[in-house]
């Protein structure tokens, strides 16, 4: 049996490795992407839809399949408005967590952080621990979280402050031991691979997964 998947936040680090992925994996025979513009990409599989964000409400008969991964996400440096922020990283999941359980999609993957949570006074991991609340309320049949810590890997723009904090991890990782390997950077290409891989299980129920844990999916 072929499984359909959508992605959202396919040009980003960890949405391209998982596009990549889905792209050569015969369990899936269609892979749609939600994009604000056109990726240059074509494969057989590959069905792009162009969208505004905040029109998703006119795309929602699209999104039915077996799996949505939602890996959208963007940085301070691209939305310093705070308001704007929110909506992109809290809103549109959200909204696509309630289109998906709307269409019978079968699994909600998301993307979140290390140390999610919703009473934080760090406005980041505040978002991200509402996020992964206000999604948890909705009672998905199948719902995988995953809180990956500091993210390496080639991305598409170079991001200065990004490739310092990763030499000082390459530094710290190997001493960040016991409870604290949950803090050691993670390829996105390794937290893509496990969302690909947890997306073949038909467990139900609402599945967290720790930076940790992600490496050895």
């Amino acid at each position: 049996m072929a499984y359909k998947a959508i992605i959202a936040g396919a040009s980003g680090l960890i949405g391209s490795n998982l596009l990549n992925i889905l792209l050569q994996q015969q369990q899936y025979d269609e892979v749609l992407i939600l994009v604000r513009k056109e990726l240059p990409l074509q494969h057989k599989k590959l069905v792009q839809l162009v969208i505004d964000f905040d029109d998703l409400e006119k795309h929602a008969s699209a999104l039915t399949g077996h799996a949505l991964f939602c890996c959208i996400g963007t940085t301070r440096h691209k939305t310093p408005d705070k308001k704007e922020y929110w909506k992109i990283d809290h809103d549109y999941p959200l909204y696509l967590a309630q289109l998906a359980k709307q269409n019978g999609v079968s699994q909600f993957h998301l993307v979140s952080s290390i140390g999610a949570n919703a009473k934080s006074s760090t406005f980041y991991i505040k978002l991200k621990g509402e996020l992964e609340e206000d999604i948890q309320k909705l009672n998905l049949n199948i719902l995988h979280i995953y809180q990956p810590s500091m993210l390496i890997g080639e991305r598409k723009e170079s991001r200065l402050e990004e490739k310092i904090v990763s030499g000082i991890f390459k530094v710290i990782d190997p001493l960040l031991i016991g409870g604290l390997k949950k803090y050691r950077s993670i390829k996105g290409s390794t937290v893509a691979n496990a969302m690909y891989k947890k997306s073949l299980e038909t467990d139900t129920g609402t599945f967290i997964h720790t930076s940790d844990k992600i490496q050895t999916i």
